[in-house]
């Protein structure tokens, strides 16, 4: 993984992710800023990264269970192995309302003492938390097997003030 040239900011960095296994990584890594209450918000298109950054995420926490990208069935708990937060894993693409079709999953119930990793979250759940981590993943579209991926990770709220995501950069 490469930090583009910018200038630092510890609320916000930027990375180029070159592979799937960097993109596994990558979700390795930022597990070990995450913590219970925590909210997750990955955007991307297709294909961008999205679920498999979920899969380091929850290698790097420590939770029961494949991570596979929960379409079908919107949400997946994964508890943990040990004594860290278990990983309510959602996939909002399905889902057309805001925050009133989120509400039928419990997840401001999960969220105090879970990690809660939301795909295609924007405009559904920023409700739940003020502070919360947005991962933007951007990559070619179009008919290309180009890997190259360019990933926006903010910190929004008090909680990721602090914290330095320059870290997440190998």
């Amino acid at each position: 993984m490469e930090a583009p040239a910018a200038p630092h900011n510890p609320a916000e960095t930027e990375l180029i992710v070159n592979s799937p296994e960097q993109m596994r990584e990558l979700g390795r890594r930022l597990a070990k800023l995450l913590r219970a209450g925590d909210l997750v918000m990955l955007s991307g298109e297709l294909g961008a990264g999205k679920t498999t950054l979920t899969r380091g995420l929850g290698e790097g926490l420590g939770v029961r269970g494949a991570v596979t990208s929960p379409t079908f069935v919107i949400a997946r708990v994964h508890p943990s192995l040990g004594d860290g937060p278990p990983l309510v894993h959602v996939d909002a693409y399905r889902l057309g309302g805001g925050l009133d079709e989120m509400e039928d999953l419990d997840l401001d119930v999960s969220l105090p003492e879970s990690v809660v990793v939301v795909e295609w979250g924007e405009g559904k759940v920023e409700e739940l938390a003020d502070e919360r981590l947005q991962v933007r993943i951007h990559r070619a579209v179009g008919d290309t097997t180009d890997e190259v991926r360019q990933v926006t990770v903010t910190g929004l709220g008090e909680r990721w003030a602090s914290v330095d995501l320059g870290v997440l950069v190998a």
